[in-house]
Parts: structure tokens; C-alpha cells; sequence
């Protein structure tokens, strides 16, 4: 196939300096695709123990109190916190604001920052009330 010297390449991720604005757009994608995932088969999880009786569910009950499933859960809080704040970032976006770089930056910050804090104060009230 000939290509036209005349067109400029496409961009590529060697071109790209990464920054913080790159990494919470692909962040945004994984966390909405891991919640979708793993927060479905968690779910379906759940009701299939709680429909299969007792000791079905206190199986699931035991694994979600346990240290991987305590895991799992601020995992998903995370992302469930991370992906909204993404997605306000990406509406704001969508209406044409926010496009200066350092405009930009700041806001994946804020993103970062804000979910982290929040999924810290939402499993400390968790935890604190035991």
C-alpha cells in the first residue's frame, strides 16, 4: 500500500508525553469495565448464595468479611468513586471546557486526589462503625 508523503502520520504513544490528563482518561476506561466485571459477578454472587440457602451465604459472608474480600470491596468503592469523578472530568470535557493543558492537569489531579480521599473517609466510617 503507497502512503502519501504528503499526510502527516498519525500520532502514536512514543510522540505523547504522558501526564496525568492521559492516565486518568485510560483509568476512567478500566474502571468502568472492571466495575462492570467484577462488580456483576460479585452481585450475581451474592444472590445466587443468598437464593441457595443458610450455608451458601454464610460461605459468601465469610469470604466478603475475610482480608481479600475486605480488599476486593475498597477496590471496587475506588473505582466506583474514581470512574464518577472521571466521568463529571469527561462531561465537563464534553461540553468544551477544561481543554488547557494546565487546566487539565490540575483536574486529573483533583480526580486522583478526590477519589483516594474518599474511598479512605468511606471505608473509615466502614470500619469505625464495627
Amino acid at each position: 500500500m503507497h502512503r502519501n508523503p504528503a499526510r502527516p502520520l498519525s500520532p502514536h504513544l512514543t510522540i505523547w508525553r504522558w501526564g496525568p490528563h492521559m492516565a486518568v482518561s485510560i483509568i476512567n476506561r478500566v474502571t468502568g469495565v472492571g466495575l462492570g466485571t467484577i462488580g456483576a459477578a460479585a452481585l450475581v454472587w451474592w444472590l445466587t448464595a443468598a437464593a441457595s440457602g443458610a450455608e451458601a451465604y454464610d460461605g459468601f459472608v465469610a469470604l466478603a468479611r475475610s482480608w481479600f474480600g475486605v480488599l476486593v470491596a475498597i477496590g471496587l468503592t475506588w473505582a466506583l468513586v474514581f470512574h464518577t469523578f472521571g466521568g463529571i472530568r469527561h462531561f465537563v470535557l464534553d461540553i468544551g471546557a477544561g481543554y488547557e493543558l494546565r487546566t487539565n492537569k490540575r483536574w486529573s489531579w483533583i480526580v486522583i486526589a478526590a477519589s483516594l480521599l474518599v474511598t479512605a473517609l468511606v471505608w473509615a466510617f466502614i470500619l469505625g462503625t464495627k
